[in-house]
């Protein structure tokens, strides 16, 4: 009997042993995308997280949660209860946005800090497009024209220093002195939509959104983000090669809260690892024009630090826009 009382008074205060040993994961897990459906996390995300649910044997489910160019479910997923069962999955916003914060002396909505890194899933370039009905067959074409019609050319974003919202702002500093008007979205699918409705003239959009209207000629490719040209587009020049000096990756990676604690990270990394070799993981990035490229939490991690770093100095120079 006394062995029971101190079983029970163990279970009162939350130490009784069953839930201390309670196996992760043990109930459904939701994966938060801070942008609307249609963007390249939708695209990819998706995919990705049916593959860890094969694999952790409980419903993982992507669920979209945007606003403020990434930085609402961003921040909702840095205040959650570090358990594993909150996760993110997120691009460049998540250095870009808490530097827009410092450059307008605002509090950061949330840091990199709040985060671990659990894997790196893809790394693309991205695509500059313009709508089709519109004259330019290059990007040397498009800054000439925006010299000679100082805004009077639209280009759209996923939102105000969002991931291609920065990129289109670096080709502008290295094109010298060209000026485009900004439309900001809520994201990915809205800016590819803004584009074929011709409420802006072209974009630098992820790869996934942008491939089939790129194939359909309902919008024209004029250059690719990456050093070397990208294999889905072989016939498109990279910036670099149009006198342009722009490289930008549009990453994708996963995260939990910072204080997750390790037992529950490794099985999330150890997932991760195996649901970037799951046949039908590979065949849906594949049907997006994306491709694996994994990086496991520690690597993800050097490659973030550099990567903040260079993403830091770009939005200093961009400075404050509207």
């Amino acid at each position: 009997m006394t062995r029971s009382f101190l079983v029970a008074v163990l279970a009162l205060l939350g130490g009784a042993p069953a839930a201390a040993q309670e196996a992760f994961p043990s109930r459904p897990i939701t994966i938060v995308n801070p942008f609307p459906p249609g963007g390249q996390v939708d695209l990819s995300g998706r995919p990705f997280a049916a593959a860890l649910q094969r694999l952790l044997k409980q419903p993982v489910a992507l669920t979209n949660k945007p606003g403020a160019a990434g930085a609402v479910g961003t921040q909702s997923v840095a205040v959650a209860k570090p358990d594993g069962y909150t996760l993110l999955l997120t691009v460049p916003s998540l250095h870009t946005l808490p530097e827009v914060d410092k450059l307008f002396g605002r509090q950061p909505t949330f840091t990199r800090e709040q985060f671990m890194p659990i894997a790196r899933l893809s790394a693309d370039p991205l695509v500059i497009a313009c709508n089709a009905e519109r004259p330019w067959k290059s990007m040397k074409e498009v800054m000439e024209d925006a010299k000679k019609r100082p805004g009077q050319i639209t280009f759209a974003s996923a939102g105000l220093y969002g991931a291609t919202h920065v990129p289109m702002e670096m080709v502008l500093q290295a094109a010298g002195g060209a000026k485009m008007r900004h439309l900001p979205t809520a994201g990915g699918g809205p800016a590819t939509t803004a584009v074929l409705g011709g409420h802006a003239d072209l974009w630098a959009s992820s790869i996934g959104p942008a491939t089939p209207h790129i194939r359909s000629g309902k919008i024209r490719a004029l250059a690719v983000t990456s050093v070397k040209r990208y294999d889905v587009f072989p016939d498109v020049p990279t910036l670099k090669e149009q006198g342009y000096d722009v490289e930008y990756v549009l990453w994708l990676g996963l995260f939990a809260p910072k204080t997750t604690p390790p037992a529950v990270v490794k099985v999330l990394r150890d997932a991760a690892r195996k649901a970037v070799e799951d046949p039908e993981l590979k065949g849906g990035l594949e049907k997006v024009s994306s491709a694996v490229a994994y990086q496991d939490s520690d690597e993800f991690k050097a490659w973030l630090d550099a990567d903040a770093v260079r993403l830091a100095d770009v939005i200093k120079k961009i400075g404050k826009v509207e």
